[in-house]
């Protein structure tokens, strides 16, 4: 499930976690061997993480979490690697460290990366982030990890779905605050 309420830059995600291990890199989330698959995302975003896991992209469900370790995202600027992860129904990645290009490639397609400390969640576990307050809930376990809050004008691109849906509604990439 994920609510969104447009406007306030809050945003609320639930789902299962899938865990990966570190040094998960572009080419395992998007194989250069399916590069003839770019210009068909949908089809792309069925092998999603295949070479990491073959069974992730048939099990992953709409609101789900993947969850790496250190230096997820690491390797070549393929764009293509956030966008089929967020296709595939992922609502956000949970990481220790994440490679910047990544991150900054998954935030203009529409989809968090949060860097928090993933030894305590494991694979299948039920999590909910509150994107605004900085915190994860493992209903699995019952714990509460934090991580840095998302800043504002991160979060009004994620609430519109990226970087191009946000500059086509507002002509601009001015951010306005609740009070404008």
């Amino acid at each position: 499930m994920t609510k969104f309420e447009k406007g306030i830059g809050y945003i609320m995600l639930k789902g299962k976690a899938f865990k990966f291990g570190d040094s998960i890199s572009t080419d395992l989330i998007v194989p250069g061997r399916l590069a003839h698959l770019r210009s068909n995302i949908p089809e792309l975003a069925k092998h999603v993480l295949e070479d990491a896991d073959p069974t992730f992209a048939k099990r992953v469900q709409k609101g789900d979490f993947v969850v790496g370790g250190n230096n997820f995202g690491l390797g070549s600027s393929r764009e293509h690697a956030p966008l089929v992860i967020k296709v595939a129904g992922v609502s956000a990645v949970l990481v220790k460290s994440v490679a910047r290009i990544f991150f900054r490639n998954a935030i203009n397609v529409g989809l968090p990366v949060l860097v928090c400390d993933t030894d305590a969640i494991n694979d299948g576990d039920e999590l909910e982030v509150d994107l605004k307050a900085g915190k994860i809930r493992d209903i699995t376990n019952g714990k509460v990890l934090e991580f840095a809050p998302i800043p504002e004008t991160m979060l009004r691109i994620l609430d519109e779905g990226g970087l191009v849906p946000y500059i086509k509604k507002y002509k601009d990439f001015v951010i306005t605050t609740k009070s404008s």
